[in-house]
């Protein structure tokens, strides 16, 4: 979140000290991301800087056991998050859990253009991590894919009835007639999704472990000129397309064709034979999972502050030309006349 949420520091302070058993000396709010339930503080101590994240609503134990299992595998672009005194990967804050990890200096994709070596370590990163085992404890406790349509349900649901309704707040407003003006076009995208939901229901991908939000925000470079994949919150076992879709999916941020983006990472990550249907679908499927975030975030409250006008321009940037969108269409005509 960009705003700093309405939270005692003292209290996180008390947490942090009380879980990890550190001397807190300095507590920095850091506006970054635009997970309205996530706020993250640098944390310093005398010797050591630490990253606090503040994670309201729901959780997923597999976001913090996951990336901490890859990491003792050896994958080194993982950053671990770091046990409580008790063992514990998370420390109770409520409304919030607490989970704090390393510090490292650097930049996202959005920030700083990934070079050659950062795609490497890219594809090598994501390779490990496709074709690591399922360890049995974890595949129970992973969420696996469903090609749900409880999102596109929702979006329609918007579409039908909150839009039209009158709001106070002036980004409510704004949003509900731009959704007004792209009503049809996102009950087209919802349709192609769930075509392809079905088509990819009846296929039998074989799954493995999925990051499954690899956007720019979410690839660090280090000052030292090292690529971490970073916020684990949604991991899933999956079609590798999961992960694979956001390659010249345009969410990278690098301001090259697809072509060369595709190029660099598969360098690395080595030749794959792909699945068009299965990228089209979630290229589909992660654009109607933002609208929803938005609408359920600007329609339904008015909190946020200065997350709002940045959530709209967001939202706003899926139907750019040579946006998401475009780029989804595209993937979906790949997926049928191979163009």
């Amino acid at each position: 979140m960009l705003e700093k949420p309405d939270f005692p520091d003292e209290n996180i302070i008390a947490c942090v000290q009380e879980a990890y058993d550190l001397a807190v000396q300095r507590l920095t709010f850091l506006p970054l991301g635009a997970d309205v339930n996530t706020a993250v503080y640098k944390i310093t101590t005398e010797q050591t800087a630490y990253f606090l994240k503040l994670r309201r609503g729901a959780f997923d134990e597999m976001s913090v056991a996951l990336p901490k299992f890859l990491s003792e595998l050896g994958i080194s672009p993982i950053i671990p998050p770091l046990p409580t005194v008790s063992g514990r990967l998370w420390a109770d804050l409520p409304p919030f859990k607490t989970i704090l990890y390393p510090y490292i200096e650097g930049q996202n994709g959005y920030e700083i253009t990934l070079n050659a070596q950062s795609w490497h370590e890219f594809g090598v990163a994501l390779r490990q991590i496709h074709t690591t085992p399922i360890p049995a404890e974890f595949n129970s406790s992973l969420w696996r894919e469903v090609y749900a349509g409880h999102g596109r349900k929702a979006v329609l649901s918007f579409l039908e009835t909150l839009i039209y309704k009158p709001f106070r707040d002036a980004v409510a407003r704004q949003t509900a007639v731009f959704l007004q003006d792209k009503k049809q076009a996102i009950i087209e995208l919802i349709q192609r999704t769930e075509q392809l939901a079905q088509v990819l229901c009846k296929q039998s991908l074989p799954f493995v472990i999925c990051h499954s939000d690899l956007h720019a925000g979410n690839l660090l470079i280090s000052h030292e000129g090292k690529l971490y994949l970073v916020d684990w919150d949604e991991p899933i076992l999956a079609p590798k397309e999961r992960d694979l879709m956001y390659i010249g999916g345009g969410l990278l941020a690098s301001g090259l064709m697809a072509q060369e983006e595709e190029a660099l990472f598969y360098a690395a990550y080595g030749q794959v034979q792909v699945n068009q249907t299965a990228v089209a679908y979630y290229r589909y499927e992660r654009i109607i999972q933002d609208i929803l975030a938005y609408c359920e975030e600007l329609l339904l409250t008015e909190a946020g502050g200065a997350d709002r006008p940045q959530s709209l321009r967001y939202l706003m940037s899926n139907f750019s030309p040579n946006g998401t969108i475009e780029i989804a269409y595209q993937s979906a005509r790949v997926a049928t006349n191979g163009e």
